[in-house]
């Protein structure tokens, strides 16, 4: 496929779900596209088809994450993803709000090399990767507290996870957690002090949504020193 039809597919996919596409922005995703669909024949980073960038693999490795990313509070500039592992979600989303300096973790080696690649690929500044599972971050205090916004997307949740992934929130920080059509949603069991803010739609055509909580602070009224969104 030429650099032309993939943009062009890009497009058609991105005004499907009602988002537009800077050059720039469009340029981004097409590099950390190709260099996706290289190293995929070398090392298992998605299991979709990526030699024919079929709608279904625009959609749920691009498309998804910049409808996602419309999400991000106004004033937020640290994120945090976990288990990055193919770098989707995190990197179209932070190539959506460059402003947003992104910490990735992926704690299998090939795969972080790969992510450092594709930060280069892509032209995101400021960006980085922990070769680390999330818990061993735990162990890092200059992390905790430091992020307005942590994403989550095939990993399972649990409570305890979910108690884990706060201390890297800011208060007033938001969990992005990415749930598919049968994906149970984690309101029902979320532990304090995160709680459930709101539950968005993402592209119909994968039937998924994306649940957000927020970490309260205690004794402060909902919506007091909120970032704010678009």
């Amino acid at each position: 496929m030429t650099s032309r039809e993939f943009q062009d597919r890009l497009s058609r996919r991105a005004k499907r779900a009602g988002t537009t596409l800077a050059p720039g922005l469009s340029a981004g995703l097409e590099a950390y596209f190709r260099l996706l669909e290289t190293w995929n024949r070398k090392i298992n980073l998605t299991g979709l088809n990526l030699t024919d960038a079929a709608p279904e693999t625009i959609d749920r490795l691009l498309i998804e994450p910049l409808v996602a990313a419309r999400h991000i509070p106004n004033g937020a500039t640290r994120m945090l993803d976990v288990g990055s592992g193919g770098g989707s979600p995190a990197i179209p989303m932070a190539l959506a709000v460059p402003s947003v300096r992104l910490l990735m973790v992926e704690s299998k080696t090939r795969k972080s090399v790969f992510l450092r690649e594709a930060i280069r690929a892509a032209g995101l500044q400021g960006a980085d990767v922990a070769a680390s599972r999330f818990e061993e971050l735990l162990a890092r205090p200059e992390l905790h507290e430091a992020h307005d916004l942590v994403t989550i997307r095939a990993v399972r949740i649990e409570p305890r996870v979910l108690s884990n992934l706060q201390a890297f929130l800011k208060s007033r920080g938001l969990l992005f957690l990415f749930r598919g059509a049968t994906a149970a949603d984690p309101s029902e069991t979320v532990p304090p002090p995160l709680a459930w803010s709101a539950t968005y739609p993402l592209l119909e055509s994968l039937r998924s949504r994306l649940v957000v909580l927020e970490k309260r602070q205690v004794g402060v009224p909902r919506g007091t020193n909120r970032l704010t969104h678009d």
